[in-house]
């Protein structure tokens, strides 16, 4: 997952590759081979057996995996249900409740701390709702379960170097079902690339120490590629005249560009001009508007979905000021079957729309566009049944 938010959403599109990783087969078995690979790996087979003694496979985390769909929900509404006032008035409480550790991030790693408040709060409402799954029994069922195995058993073995470093108790650390541990929900893996002692203590504690989360969050990000000091998303009023086709993320010009397009800021100046940027219509051309700026990349490093990504950014700068969107007044979208019916018939005309799991991801956006301009719609890549009925 790397920072990811609701539970490795950003993963579980990903191509299978359990090919060349071990899976299925009966769980005792699977548990003996995961011990002869630790050990092959040179850690200790006392070591090994300690950590893998109180594993249990784990039903709950399958069904959870299986049942994600809030997903299907378009922008506004997935939103609105998580930025609460309660949600926004605790950010500010707790930015200058940390505002050492704050100012310490952005100085060290170039992070705003707006980004990192908004994870707090969507993840795990500033640390109120971790997740009450053993991290250890979620990351082998999902190992051993065939669909993602290559995803989760690297991070099996990430645990395991964290027991040795006495930062990982296997019988009592919990978290979400995908494995994502502490305040910002980070693997075992990246905790163990990224994880920081904020706050001296000589552990990295993403459960209980704010500093050691905000502050590994942070290392995760710089470690992404977050550019110091640069904005990442910003509403804009856009021109009715616009040529819809520019944009989307597939799509980037320099702010000067959009502006002679008759860009403008809601509130606020526009970027510098010469940083590269993107139109995004979550909701279409009549919707909310933003520019994305190459920081918002980052968040899709991990993260991959787009209503979820687009939400975080947006709660980053409601954080640091921003009014509420202007919503618009969108076009009908699709129900979850429809959009269903939708990439069936994109897939049918070529298009790799990323699976048909009824969720408008970034693949179904470009292939809606692309459709949207063949017959001549307006191509701001929202589907409409308007769409799905000229399909």
């Amino acid at each position: 997952m790397r920072l990811i938010l609701p539970l490795l959403a950003s993963l579980l599109s990903a191509p299978l590759a359990h090919a060349a990783t071990p899976c299925g087969g009966s769980f005792g078995s699977f548990l003996s081979g995961l011990k002869k690979e630790a050990v092959a790996m040179g850690h200790s087979a006392a070591s090994v057996d300690r950590f893998l003694a109180p594993v249990r496979h784990d039903p709950r985390t399958l069904r959870a995996d299986r049942a994600q769909g809030v997903f299907q929900l378009d922008f506004i509404t997935f939103s609105r249900r998580v930025i609460s006032q309660n949600r926004i008035d605790n950010g500010k409480r707790n930015a200058q409740k940390w505002a050492r550790v704050f100012d310490r991030i952005e100085r060290d790693y170039g992070v705003s701390r707006g980004v990192l408040l908004a994870f707090w709060a969507l993840e795990t409402d500033y640390g109120a709702v971790q997740g009450d799954f053993n991290t250890l029994n979620s990351l082998v069922t999902l190992a051993h379960d065939c669909r993602r195995p290559e995803l989760f058993r690297p991070q099996i073995f990430a645990a395991l170097t964290l027991f040795e470093k006495g930062d990982f108790d296997p019988a009592t650390t919990t978290g979400a079902w995908a494995g994502e541990i502490g305040m910002v929900q980070m693997l075992s893996g990246d905790i163990l690339e990224n994880g920081v002692d904020g706050d001296g203590d000589g552990h990295v504690s993403l459960k209980t120490s704010p500093p050691d989360a905000l502050m590994s969050g942070a290392n995760m990000l710089r470690d992404l590629g977050w550019r110091a000091g640069e904005p990442w998303l910003q509403e804009i009023v856009v021109p009715p005249t616009l040529d819809w086709a520019k944009t989307g993320l597939n799509h980037k010009m320099r702010v000067a560009d959009w502006a002679r397009l008759g860009i403008r800021p809601r509130t606020g100046t526009l970027g510098p001009a010469n940083l590269p940027a993107s139109v995004l219509l979550p909701m279409g051309r009549n919707g909310p508007a933003f520019l994305a700026y190459p920081n918002f990349d980052i968040y899709f490093e991990w993260n991959k979905s787009f209503v979820y990504v687009t939400t975080a950014a947006y709660f980053a700068t409601r954080l640091e000021g921003a009014p509420v969107f202007n919503a618009g007044t969108p076009e009908p979208g699709l129900t979850g079957p429809q959009l269903k019916a939708l990439q069936q018939k994109l897939t049918a005309r070529g298009h790799d729309v990323g699976g048909i799991d009824g969720i408008l991801g970034a693949k179904t956006r470009d292939a809606v566009q692309a459709e949207q301009s063949r017959l001549g719609l307006p191509a701001d890549a929202w589907p409409t049944p308007a769409l799905l009925n000229r399909l």
